[in-house]
């Protein structure tokens, strides 16, 4: 077609659509991937190291990394450039080998490093935590000035932080921060990151500027760090009345979970009101939170209405609430919402598992396990506690074997936990020595069920042995460690051990107070119970359920009737607790030692729930200790009626006849007692040996060396007889 025969308004129109399509990204990308083609891919073409820079670039961003390097290689001149292009993109898709491997290969090629190339390296060396190579860099960084470059610097402070080795960051951030106010955020999210809180409000309160950046960071690294939560709700208010930094939806994630963690349901409330006020309860990291939130405050619904009002609940979000509806006992429900969700992650299965394992369905457990897609490592651990939970301990033996090369300290505390479950506490102990030889990192949950194992033996040798494991770790403080160290040393008769061992507590919680009290308690000593009760309250711990229940103990131990009603009546006046039958049998028990035995009997009819035979039994004991034989006849026909076969009824009721002289009943309690084949429990004593405790008792003929043992035994009751003649025969 000629030229002259088109309109002139014809080439107008050309030309805007020419440039109206070649300013199109679409337009774009493909003239430029083809051109990149064109020219690097031919060789016939004339090389341009922008472009190849460029189509390094490109390939890097759609994952085609070995094109990337192809390209790189043939490269006949290469600038600094282009080896930062090809190191951000190992970078990028985190192949932190070749990453390394490259700059390596940059340094000694002679090419000189610049700024991007050092904070890019150093970046890479912190998220990595290759502290070595870290430190060579910086060596580099010195010999070529370039630390005084902000993003330089801030990657080195970065690098310091990220590797745990704070000292070294805080020398860079004394000699940089001047000339860079970047390291002031840096610094102090190194501290939080350490957990050295302390130093982070320090250089907080230093900073020059307090955003909603460096205020959600120190709230952050109070809710993480143990007995920080009340701490950080306090932080948040300082940056509300502050009214320099509006919080952000990270800030409120963070304060969410702080309440939660505090189970500080009205608090919790208020922030959510908060949260939708701000207009962020649409983020997928809040509507998380809040389940959480609401779930460990035992506010199922709630929980269930904020993942009901998500448009497109998260994976988080679902896993979150199965989570919480399995922690709350309701595995069938967290079956329904598991069975719903359009996509699945190992937690989404792992969680399944554990609750599977709790309400022991280990069928249905395994079924799950073997239609992962993708066994990690964690579902294995859990798999080895549904085993030993169950007593299948040879299966969880088998599977523990299988892993336990990975050297994952949870798979070994796993099989410790599931030996300990078990009755098998010297395995148990055998166990943690052989994962202490392999240098397997030991976790606080290592030593809490370590200390546990040596509780149930008694061994206050072995118990005293760990300890001194426990000294040599970060652990020695922590609040859940100590809380299991003050229940071995009680065990294990000990009390002096365990007030020493509540003192080395850094934050002692409700659970560690308890513990002690409750020590106190088994030990007869009721006063130095109450009055570390009394010292709790006014440190401002709340005391909890369980708290009381030692409480009372101690009292009914020591005959503190009146501090003991007393008591009772506050825990549901005061602190809202409402009385268990674990609250209700302290009460009997206590009237019941202090010879109320009708008030106690009346107090049984007053409860708003069914006496258990624990309760009756602690009645009984009550009426054949003052020998009352009508209110024990009474209670003993209600545990007849509870159990079929109640023997420690018929042992006491049999005692009561005997010591009355109503020698016909006592027969007939005997007769029955013969007829069901009952055996007292026969007592028991035990001695350590080379680390390892015997158990003795009546007529046991099961340990290795009995015939050993009963040759002795023989040969000093001849020797102790032949004494017993001889003395008889010395003259006056």
């Amino acid at each position: 077609m000629s030229r002259s025969l088109l309109r002139p308004e014809y080439f107008d129109y050309l030309r805007r659509s020419l440039k109206v399509a070649s300013n199109s990204p679409s337009f774009i990308v493909a003239w430029k991937h083809q051109h990149w083609n064109d020219n690097l891919l031919n060789p016939s073409k004339a090389f341009d190291v922008v472009t190849t820079n460029k189509a390094i670039t490109f390939r890097c961003q759609t994952g085609e990394i070995d094109v990337a390097r192809h390209l790189f290689d043939t490269m006949p001149e290469r600038t600094t450039v282009s080896w930062n292009t090809m190191i951000t993109g190992y970078s990028n898709w985190k192949m932190v080998p070749e990453a390394l491997g490259l700059i390596s290969l940059m340094h000694h090629s002679d090419v000189k490093l610049n700024e991007t190339t050092f904070s890019m390296s150093l970046s890479l060396c912190g998220r990595a935590q290759l502290l070595a190579g870290g430190k060579q860099i910086h060596g580099l960084v010195i010999k070529s000035e370039h630390r005084r470059f902000k993003f330089v610097g801030s990657a080195l402070l970065f690098m310091y932080a990220n590797c745990l080795e704070i000292a070294d960051g805080h020398k860079v951030f004394d000699e940089l921060r001047q000339e860079n106010e970047l390291l002031w955020s840096l610094m102090l999210a190194g501290y939080v990151e350490c957990n050295l809180m302390s130093e982070a409000v320090s250089v907080f309160e230093r900073m020059p500027r307090q955003g909603v950046v460096e205020w959600t960071t120190l709230i952050a690294g109070y809710v993480k760090s143990e007995g920080g939560c009340k701490k950080a709700l306090e932080m948040f208010k300082m940056m509300r009345s502050d009214c320099q930094a509006v919080p952000n939806e990270f800030t409120l994630d963070c304060v969410v979970r702080a309440c939660a963690i505090l189970e500080d349901m009205p608090g919790g409330r208020a922030i959510h009101g908060l949260v939708v006020k701000v207009g962020v309860e649409s983020e997928c990291s809040i509507g998380t939170s809040l389940i959480f939130l609401y779930w460990n405050c035992k506010s199922r619904d709630d929980a269930k209405k904020v993942y009901g009002g998500m448009f497109s609940p998260s994976l988080n979000a679902s896993n979150e609430l199965i989570r919480g509806l399995i922690k709350l006992g309701q595995v069938d429900e967290a079956e329904l919402i598991f069975s719903k969700m359009a996509e699945r992650n190992p937690v989404s299965y792992h969680q399944m598992i554990k609750g599977y394992a709790m309400c022991g369905q280990v069928v249905d457990a395994e079924r799950l396990f073997s239609q992962m897609p993708v066994r990690l490592l964690t579902s294995l651990n859990t798999m080895i506690s549904v085993y030993t939970r169950n007593g299948d301990m040879d299966r969880a033996l088998d599977l523990f074997e299988k892993v336990k090369g990975e050297g994952n300290p949870v798979t070994w505390n796993s099989m410790i936990t599931g030996y300990v479950h078990n009755d098998q506490h010297e395995k148990a102990l055998q166990l943690y020595l052989t994962m202490h030889g392999l240098s397997i990192s030991r976790t606080r949950s290592t030593f809490s069920v370590l200390f546990q194992a040596c509780a149930c033996l008694g061994s206050l040798r072995q118990a005293e042995v760990f300890h001194a494991h426990l000294e040599k770790t970060p652990f020695s403080s922590n609040v859940y460690v100590g809380t299991a160290l003050i229940n071995m040393y009680s065990k294990c008769g000990s009390i002096a051990s365990t007030r020493a061992a509540f003192r080395c507590i850094t934050s002692p919680n409700v659970a560690a107070w308890t513990a002690l009290i409750n020590g106190h308690a088994d030990h007869g000593l009721g006063s130095g119970a109450i009055s570390l009760f009394k010292l709790m309250l006014e440190r401002d711990v709340v005391p909890n359920a369980a708290t009381f229940v030692a409480v009372l103990s101690a009292c009914a131990r020591a005959g503190f009737l009146k501090e003991g009603l007393r008591y009772f009546h506050q825990m549901e006046e005061q602190y809202g607790i409402s009385p268990s039958l674990e609250h209700f049998t302290c009460v009997v028990d206590l009237l019941g030692r202090t010879g109320l035995v009708h008030e106690a009997e009346e107090f049984i009819e007053g409860m708003p729930m069914e006496a258990d035979k624990v309760l009756l039994n602690a009645l009984l004991h009550a009426c054949w200790f003052w020998m009352d034989m009508r209110t024990g006849e009474r209670v003993a026909r209600k545990m007849f009626a509870l159990d079929p076969n109640p023997s420690p009824a018929c042992v006491m009721m049999s005692n009561m006849y005997s010591s009355s002289g109503k020698w016909g009943q006592h027969l007939k309690m005997r007769d029955i007692l013969k007829e069901w084949r009952v055996n007292k429990d026969p007592g028991c004593s035990w001695i350590d040996v080379n680390n390892r405790t015997h158990v003795f008792s009546v007529d046991y003929r099961s340990h290795p060396k009995t015939d050993m043992i009963y040759s002795i035994l023989k040969s000093l009751k001849v020797n102790t007889l032949s004494t017993q003649v001889t003395g008889s025969c010395i003259p006056e």
